[in-house]
């Protein structure tokens, strides 16, 4: 049990960087045509193309549950449910929280709250796929930070 929940835990940790990667070299590399229209400010529809890659990381956490689920590999449920959780913690932050696809946590205050939010922006700021910054989610570089505490 403890080995699963280990695996969980940096799996979970793993999808950070994860995010971090296909965001900085599939999203803004060969697979921008899907991304693109996220860094737009209007929008055709509430869905966009971007929402794809919801369904890839869906479909690779779906088929290490099935790994687990035919005996082929034990600790596939563990990776399985830290790729969805991962998932379920992008979708809170960055489309309800940073976005505000659905109007929640508006009134969400505190430092790292705003310097997640604050990265975002910078990154958003560059509306082609170069020269792009702050590619993560969670982990956010330390200058946000600062500049918040320097604020209180």
């Amino acid at each position: 049990m403890w080995l699963h929940l280990l695996v969980f835990i940096l799996t979970f940790c793993i999808m950070e960087f994860m995010a971090w990667f296909s965001h900085k070299y599939i999203m803004h590399g060969f697979l921008w045509k899907l991304h693109a229209d996220h860094h737009k400010k209007d929008h055709d529809s509430w869905f966009e193309r971007n929402d794809s890659f919801f369904i890839i990381y869906a479909v690779i956490s779906i088929i290490f549950f099935l790994l687990w689920q035919n005996d082929i590999l034990e600790i596939g449920l563990a990776i399985g449910l830290g790729i969805f959780a991962y998932g379920c913690a992008y979708f809170l932050v960055h489309d309800i929280f940073i976005h505000q696809r659905f109007k929640l946590f508006r009134n969400t205050d505190n430092r790292y709250a705003r310097a997640v939010r604050r990265a975002h922006k910078m990154h958003h700021k560059h509306i082609g796929k170069e020269d792009g910054e702050c590619f993560g989610m969670l982990l956010v570089p330390f200058k946000y930070f600062r500049q918040e505490f320097r604020k209180k």
